[in-house]
C-alpha cells in the first residue's frame, strides 16, 4: 500500500500525518527521525484497524508538489 505523508517543519523539530489516515501522526526532533515514526504509527493505526474489525482497504493516494512564486 501506498500512502501520502505531509512533513512539516514546527518551531522544535518536524511533525508528520496521512490525509487518508485520520489521527495517525508523529512527531520528532529531526526529519529522519519523523519519517521513521510516520512509518511505524501508520503499520500500528493499520493493525488496530484490523483488530477493532474496522475494513482496511488498499489506500493508494496520489500526489504532486506545486512550486507557487507569489510576486511581493
Amino acid at each position: 500500500m501506498k500512502f501520502v505523508a505531509i512533513i512539516e517543519r514546527t518551531g522544535t523539530g518536524y511533525s508528520a500525518w496521512l490525509p487518508t489516515l485520520p489521527g495517525c501522526v508523529a512527531a520528532a526532533p529531526t526529519r529522519d527521525e519523523v519519517e521513521a515514526l510516520i512509518r511505524e504509527a501508520v503499520e500500528f493505526h493499520l493493525e488496530g484497524m484490523i483488530a477493532a474489525g474496522e475494513e482496511v482497504d488498499p489506500l493508494s493516494d496520489d500526489a504532486e508538489v506545486v512550486t507557487i512564486t507569489v510576486a511581493g
